[in-house]
């Protein structure tokens, strides 16, 4: 077992919030309570291990049989693009990818999207929070579904969940959860998860994602099995395509920052 993020002191960052009680109410019970500590900016030494890079701890996580690591990362220390990275730097690939999670980003969605594209992930089940369909319905959610939804290989359930879970089997047959505090984006807050290949809990964590997406998907898949369908039938020379229907493009060109990982198909370890 490896512990990620040892420390003295965590970087609890405070945002501009009015902490104090009122006066009243601590001369009420005579100053019994104290007002919040308000934190700001506290040092860490740079000798404490504390990831701020997701590919540095992609390469340093141990991930073999019956491993488990615990990690405290900084509020900058985005977990999507770890899950990305450990992907990428470790050549690992999976026929599913299982994800919840409250909340998500463009970004997120960019490196879900380069998993794909990249071969390292045949599937994906992606569970959001109805919280965040609610804000996101006319901006992220419409871009996840441009983005992800390609060949049936995407599927999207909105649901009151507030967990954050991802699950994964390697290609060697090893079952990975990774679970804690943590959503997909950045939150300014210091956040915790746990990594352990373990079957059993592999295997719990998948019947509650697969309860949530039997119930709360939002992608109808039969609707894609019907236009297979009309394809077949053209190619026999009955053509019953839309006129005028817009032509997917077989290249998606993205421009990626420096520090974040890009993704090429190569040929896939069995860790």
């Amino acid at each position: 077992m490896a512990d990620y993020g040892l420390f003295e002191m965590l970087d609890f960052e405070t945002p501009e919030f009015d902490l104090d009680f009122d006066t009243s109410f601590l001369e009420e019970h005579e100053n019994r309570y104290i007002n919040p500590k308000k934190a700001g900016s506290l040092y860490v030494p740079e000798r404490h291990v504390k990831f701020n890079n997701a590919v540095e701890m992609a390469k340093a996580m141990e991930i073999g049989s019956g491993t488990r690591s615990h990690a405290i990362v900084s509020g900058n220390f985005i977990f999507g693009d770890f899950i990305e990275a450990l992907f990428v730097e470790r050549n690992i690939h999976t026929k599913k990818l299982s994800v919840s999670t409250l909340s998500l980003s463009d970004e997120n969605i960019d490196s879900f999207s380069n998993l794909l594209d990249g071969g390292y992930v045949d599937s994906l089940d992606l569970i959001v929070s109805d919280y965040f369909h609610a804000n996101e319905r006319h901006g992220l959610v419409p871009y996840m579904l441009q983005e992800l939804d390609k060949d049936d290989r995407f599927q999207l359930a909105v649901a009151s969940s507030h967990t954050k879970i991802v699950i994964f089997e390697t290609d060697g047959g090893k079952k990975f959860v990774i679970h804690g505090s943590a959503n997909l984006r950045s939150s300014a807050c210091v956040e915790q998860f746990t990594i352990e290949e373990n079957p059993e809990y592999f295997d719990f964590c998948q019947a509650y994602h697969d309860v949530v997406l039997k119930e709360y998907a939002i992608i109808n898949k039969s609707l894609r099995r019907n236009k297979l369908w009309q394809v077949v039938e053209a190619e026999n020379g009955s053509d019953t395509t839309r006129p005028g229907a817009p032509t997917r493009k077989s290249v998606r060109e993205k421009t990626r920052t420096s520090s974040r990982t890009s993704t090429t198909t190569t040929p896939h370890s069995k860790p």
